[in-house]
Parts: structure tokens; C-alpha cells; sequence
């Protein structure tokens, strides 16, 4: 039988190293799943419950494999639902390669069944390479040029093969005028600034007296460098979301998380720093960083797009994070006062006193800062978290304290909804001998969570370590948009959006033949997590949280202050609950013994 287009594809995506491609069947790609029969299901075909739902399990197996993320999808409505995974992918620079069916070449411009414009729909989200195959010999080029931008620029790519080319036999590309050959392999550079700028940049670091050090996922292999420059300027490191698992959070220099979901020790080193070390972030709240005029600012980051974009940095430097840090550290002097590391190390032992103290107010019935608190010492040191965009979230950036190998990651550019459970099933593939703990809300479960616990039920017997462990927290509110609604748009929690309908996970997850877990009671919040931890297989731990238990930013606002006062006061149900949990965890700030 000759060699079919479809055969090909497989066959180069396998010559470039790529093992999982994770899609969802349907006639516009019918070609390339009788190939994958052929080929003995090499790549392997991962089936997800939504096309949404693989491009999350690609770009969650990409972040925790450092590998491009190849997803799969038929034309019209399976191209649309892959959107937003594509797009989470680009957002926080993650490799990823969309292969898109099409409708036959023949019946295009007819208005045939599932034929959608895919240049136009794909033309943002895969801005920096989308091609359509049209003939044979394109193939290895565009597949070719697909993957090593995706992986040279961190970003999405996409490929559309109409269906009946799919069918056609495959000719490679002849040596000839106007044809194109196709090249394996992304050759990785690490690029590192010239001897002026390092300059330039050692005498701004070199001038300040408290220098603060923010970073990001762009740092990650660079946590030795990072921690020595740390300790060469006497500076505290603070880190974005998507850079929390850079260095360990057990080093008493390190703050935490920055930003609205941030601490307050990360907080109080931006407000009062005099210089800035940016490394491999785009953190987007410029609001949590140095006012403009305060501070001196050095920039180092990979991509010229993201430099000067959040600051106004005097030197931003072009180079790999860990390359351009070993040639700088030789030009910088250590600071032998070391009054400004001793007020940042004070103010984090503060934190993590008043942490443990929120954690152990009362709620009605469970405190979710409690559950976060109670997991963070019992994560194995090689354990995955991923977190979910909602208040859940709230909770993995200031209680979780990362240690040891540790990885995790959230929908940071985008914060979608619905990421969690697809990234955990894409860790587990991407490192099927590691733990894998997932934490999203109610609200995320019920969006399409409760679709992928199917996922992980199907495969977990192919995964060497069988824990995966699911923390719900519900509490039947939207939580994170009702605190949004209230602290910024001076308006009581809105019941008809807000409250979601009752439906129990953990019921779900035992229906499915999980163990499923549902914990109503503070007191059983340590033993849940040590039975789901020690299972032999996926478990969904359903915590009922208290909806009332507040998110504080690390520096509330006059004006939202102003906001909530405001929203209470319009008749918000939950008003006395709010008021109390609010009073009773700001409080332990200034409880004797916490600073």
C-alpha cells in the first residue's frame, strides 16, 4: 500500500521526537485516524472529552515536559473548541502544534457542512505560522516549520490538511524551482548580551542599596543563578504565578507570590525597593510593581517583545536567563550591609506566622485556607500541582510552599477557568512517575472538570505512579467573581450568576470508579489529604468551603475598601458572614507575636 500524506505526517511527527498527541475524533481528520491505526497508534492518540480539553492536556503536558504540545482536531466545530486551550498556550509562551482538518479542496466557498474560514479563526492565536497543506510535497515543510517555531519562539503553530489531501499519496518535495524541502530538528541557542550591557546593567545593581528580584517561568533553570545574585546584592526574590516553582519557598529571601493573588511580603519589598531585577516574566500587574521614578530597573528576558513592557527598565537585557546571569554575576559587588535582606527574611517569617493563623479561624464549615495549609507540608518533594483559575487559586500562591523538584502552573496569561484537571492529565503523560495534585473550585469541576475525571479514570492504569488527587473546593459560589464584584465593582454578591447548583464531585468520581472523598468537617481536613495522598489510583477530595472566607490582597486600596463597604451595604446575603471572616482574618496581622 503506498504511503499516505496522513502516513507521512505521523511518521515525521515521530522523527521529531513527539510521542502523545492529544485530540478528538471526527470526520474532517478521518485520514489520520486510519493512519494512526496503521502506524500502531505511534504518536500516541490521547482522547480527551472536548477539544478544549486537548489543546489544555497538550499545553499542561508541554509546561511540565519542556516539549512542544501537539493537539488534534477535525474541521469546523473541533477547530473552533480548540481555541482557547491554543490560545491559554500562547499567552504564557508554551510550545504547541494544532494539526486542523478541513473540508475537501473541492468544496470549498460551497457553504458545505463544518467548512469554517480556519485562516481567519486561527490567524491570531497561531500569528506566528499557519499554513494550509494543499498539495503532497508541502507537507514536510509546513510540519517542519510548524514545530521548530513553536519551539524556537515558544509559541502556538498551526497546520490545517483538508480531508481528501490526507488521502492522497504522499511525494516528497522535488528538487526543483519553487519546491520546498523540509529540515528536522530545532538547534537551541542561549543567548546572552554584550560586555557593555552587562555593564551597564552590573553598575545599576550595583548602585542600589535594597534591591528587590522578581521572576518568572523564563527563570526556571536559572534558580542557582538566581538565588546567588540573591545573595551577592542582599536582595529578596519575589515570584509571578508561572515562576512560583523557580526556587524553593523555604529560603527565607524568597516572598512568594507577587501581584493581586500575591503576598504581602512581596508587596512590601516592591514598595520599598530603590532597584529591580526582572528575570524571565511578564508580569501583568504593574500596579504591585515599584511606582515609575522609584526604582532603578534591569530587565533580562528571552523574547524582545516582553522587554520594557511592564516597567519602565533603564537596562533590558536580550539573553537567556541562566547564560546571562553566570556572565553578569562576576560584575557584581557583594553588599556588606545587610540590613535590607534582614527586614525582607523578618517580614516573610511574619507571613507565614499570620498564614498559619488565617488558616486556623473558624468558618462555616471549613476554612479552604486550611485545606491548602494542612496539603503544603505533606506535597512529596516531587510532586505536580496545578491550580485552577478561581479563588482556588488564591490559596496555591500563598500557602503552598514549593520545595525540593516541586513543578506547578496555572492559566496565567489567559486565568481560564477549566485548566486544572486537563494540565493534571497532561502532567501525568508528561511524567507518569510522578504525583499529581490538581486544586480547582466548584465552578471549574461543574465548567468541564468533572468531564476529564473520565480522562484520568481511562488512562491511569498506564501511569507507574497512580496518584492523582483532585482537591474540590466547594463552596456553591463563583467565589473569585462575587469578591471581583464586590472589592471593585461596589456590587452585592448577584445570586442568579453567582450561586451554582448543587452536584457533589466526589459522588461523580466514585460513580466512575474513583475513590471520592467528601470532607464537611475542619477536623478531618489532615486525614482526607493523607488517605487521598497514599491511594493507590485517582482521588477526588471534596472539601465543603466557606464561601464568606475572604481573598485579601496583599495591600487593600482605599477605593476598594470604599467598593466593598459599598456592595455590603446594598443587601449582599452573605453581608454579616463577609464582615465577620473579614474582621477576624485581618486581625492575626496584629495578633501579639506576628510582627
Amino acid at each position: 500500500m503506498a504511503e499516505k500524506v496522513s502516513d507521512y505526517l505521523l511518521k515525521r511527527l515521530r522523527e521529531w521526537g513527539v510521542e502523545r498527541v492529544f485530540g478528538y475524533p471526527g470526520d474532517g481528520i478521518n485520514g489520520l485516524l486510519a493512519a494512526w491505526d496503521r502506524a500502531d497508534d505511534r504518536p500516541r492518540f490521547v482522547q480527551a472529552r472536548h477539544e478544549e480539553l486537548a489543546a489544555f492536556e497538550a499545553a499542561g503536558y508541554a509546561k511540565f515536559s519542556d516539549r512542544v504540545g501537539v493537539c488534534a482536531a477535525t474541521s469546523g466545530p473541533g477547530a473552533v473548541h480548540l481555541l482557547n486551550g491554543l490560545y491559554d498556550a500562547k499567552l504564557d509562551h508554551v510550545p504547541m502544534v494544532a494539526v486542523v482538518g478541513q473540508t475537501h479542496r473541492e468544496s470549498m466557498g460551497g457553504s458545505m457542512q463544518q467548512e469554517v474560514d480556519l485562516h481567519a479563526l486561527f490567524k491570531d492565536v497561531a500569528a506566528h505560522y499557519l499554513a494550509e497543506v494543499n498539495v503532497p510535497e508541502q507537507l514536510p515543510n509546513v510540519l517542519d516549520r510548524a514545530m521548530r517555531i513553536a519551539v524556537s519562539r515558544r509559541t502556538v503553530t498551526a497546520v490545517i490538511i483538508p480531508a481528501d489531501v490526507q488521502e492522497l499519496d504522499y511525494e516528497p518535495p522535488a528538487h526543483a524551482f519553487k519546491a520546498v524541502p523540509g529540515t528536522l530538528g530545532a538547534p537551541k541557542s542561549a543567548t546572552v548580551p554584550d560586555r557593555a550591557e552587562l555593564n551597564r546593567a552590573a553598575e545599576v545593581l550595583n548602585s542600589g542599596y535594597r534591591v528587590a528580584i522578581m521572576v518568572g517561568q523564563g527563570a526556571r533553570g536559572a534558580g542557582e543563578q538566581v538565588a546567588e545574585a540573591a545573595d551577592v546584592l542582599g536582595a529578596g526574590v519575589a515570584k509571578a504565578l508561572l515562576g512560583k516553582d523557580v526556587l524553593s519557598d523555604e529560603e527565607p529571601y524568597v516572598t512568594g507570590a507577587a501581584g493581586l493573588l500575591g503576598t504581602r511580603p512581596s508587596w512590601e519589598m516592591m514598595r520599598d525597593c530603590d532597584t529591580l531585577l526582572m528575570v524571565g516574566s511578564g508580569f501583568p500587574y504593574s500596579q504591585y510593581l515599584p511606582e515609575y521614578g522609584q526604582a532603578r530597573g534591569v530587565q533580562i528576558d528571552t523574547d524582545p517583545s516582553m522587554l520594557g513592557l511592564r516597567y519602565p527598565f533603564e537596562v533590558p537585557l536580550l539573553g537567556d536567563a541562566r547564560e546571562t546571569l553566570r556572565e553578569l554575576l562576576p560584575l557584581l559587588q557583594r553588599k556588606e550591609d545587610r540590613g535590607w535582606r534582614q527586614t525582607i527574611e523578618k517580614g516573610v517569617e511574619r507571613w507565614w506566622q499570620v498564614q498559619r493563623r488565617r488558616a486556623e479561624v473558624p468558618a462555616d464549615p471549613v476554612n479552604p485556607e486550611w485545606v491548602a495549609h494542612e496539603l503544603s507540608p505533606r506535597l512529596p518533594d516531587d510532586a505536580i500541582v496545578t491550580a485552577d483559575s478561581g479563588s482556588a487559586t488564591n490559596w496555591y500562591a500563598r500557602h503552598l510552599r514549593f520545595r525540593g523538584t516541586m513543578r506547578g502552573s496555572v492559566s496565567g496569561g489567559l486565568a481560564s477557568m477549566g485548566c486544572a484537571m486537563p494540565y493534571a492529565v497532561g502532567a501525568k503523560f508528561a511524567h507518569p512517575d510522578r504525583p499529581v495534585v490538581a486544586l480547582a473550585g466548584d465552578g471549574a469541576m461543574q465548567m468541564n472538570g468533572m468531564n476529564e475525571l473520565i480522562t484520568a479514570a481511562h488512562y491511569a492504569r498506564e501511569w507507574s505512579d497512580p496518584r492523582l488527587v483532585v482537591a474540590v473546593f466547594s463552596n456553591g459560589d463563583l467565589n473569585q467573581v462575587t469578591w471581583e464584584l464586590r472589592a471593585m465593582g461596589a456590587a452585592p454578591q448577584f445570586v442568579p450568576s453567582q450561586r451554582l447548583p448543587e452536584a457533589s464531585v466526589a459522588e461523580y468520581a466514585r460513580c466512575l470508579g474513583l475513590t471520592g472523598i467528601r470532607v464537611d468537617d475542619p477536623a478531618r481536613v489532615a486525614s482526607a489529604w493523607d488517605e487521598a495522598l497514599a491511594a493507590q489510583g485517582p482521588v477526588v477530595v471534596e472539601f465543603v468551603t466557606d464561601p464568606s472566607v475572604p481573598p485579601i490582597p496583599p495591600s487593600a486600596t482605599w477605593d476598594q475598601m470604599e467598593s466593598m463597604t459599598a456592595a455590603l451595604a446594598k443587601g449582599d446575603p452573605e453581608a454579616w458572614s463577609v464582615l465577620a471572616r473579614g474582621v477576624r482574618s485581618k486581625v492575626q496581622e496584629f495578633r501579639p507575636g506576628s510582627g
